[in-house]
């Protein structure tokens, strides 16, 4: 390995706008909002605000499954975020998610809107309340949410790690990207080697576990993050690669990939989606 940077870290650390690679207009170290802006409010009882990339992927994605289940309480409008431009710091979005990221969920079916942030709890919220893709048997739901939480806890090191230094870093650096590689490719062993046992992560059923893994692992492995489907030999994980098809062949998911897509041929993106007709015109 070369040798690192000299690079020596100071006594106090201070912010460098100038640092920030790719997202430098964006990224800072204090929350709340910078500017005001209320959120739209559509006409279903599921208010979503979100973007196109893996975790949101994951809650439009169980939307479609319940609505393709005949849940029509999961009708939702679905709101674009763009977090390029800073959309995640207005008032009305930090109202609903003090961390300022998307997905965020605002659940108006009863007599006070809920908000519900982060993925992985938007899926349990959903899941529970439509009783669907979560197991009720005491072994089977400790499974699930297992792997629910397994990645939640891994993505960080696909997206903020690997992700981070392998694609927007202002440089590349060789030591954070091999360590983060490697971690990545531990990750995706872990995945084959359970499903070489099982068609699915919680087992026989399809749940939330699978909704929460497959945007990123799922799209890791078909080549969908980064451009690197070849730098990571993600061919290799033969198990990962069937369960990766196997999803991506639902409608349901097809449907769910498809919106606040910003990105890709515009036939795959449906921007904002309000109503199932919505799919219609962007054939």
């Amino acid at each position: 390995m070369s040798n690192a940077s000299e690079y020596t870290p100071p006594k106090i650390w201070t912010w460098n706008k100038a640092n920030g690679g790719r997202f430098a207009t964006i990224n800072r170290p204090i929350a709340g909002p910078t500017h005001d802006k209320e959120l739209p409010v559509g006409r279903h009882p599921l208010q979503l605000y979100s973007l196109g990339t893996p975790n949101g992927v994951k809650v439009t994605v169980m939307l479609e499954e319940l609505l393709a289940l005949g849940h029509t309480g999961a009708e939702y409008d679905a709101w674009i975020i763009k977090i390029a431009d800073g959309d995640q710091f207005g008032s009305g979005f930090v109202a609903i998610n003090p961390n300022s990221k998307i997905p965020a969920l605002v659940d108006r079916s009863g007599p006070t809107p809920i908000r519900v942030f982060e993925s992985g709890a938007i899926l349990l919220h959903l899941a529970e309340k439509f009783a669907a893709f979560l197991p009720t048997e005491t072994a089977a739901r400790a499974e699930c949410l297992s792997w629910l939480f397994w990645q939640m806890g891994s993505a960080p090191y696909l997206g903020g790690g690997f992700g981070h230094f392998y694609a927007y870093a202002p440089t590349k650096m060789e030591y954070p990207i091999d360590r983060f590689a490697m971690e990545v490719k531990r990750q995706l062993d872990v995945l084959d080697r359970r499903l070489a046992e099982t068609e699915y992560l919680a087992g026989a059923d399809y749940t939330i576990a699978d909704i929460a893994v497959w945007p990123w692992y799922g799209g890791l492995a078909k080549g969908w993050l980064y451009e690197s489907a070849e730098f990571l030999a993600v061919q290799d994980y033969k198990h990962v690669q069937r369960w990766a098809d196997a999803i991506g062949n639902r409608s349901a998911v097809q449907r769910g990939r498809m919106v606040n897509r910003i990105s890709g041929e515009p036939a795959s993106q449906l921007h904002e989606r309000h109503d199932a007709s919505d799919f219609d015109r962007t054939s």
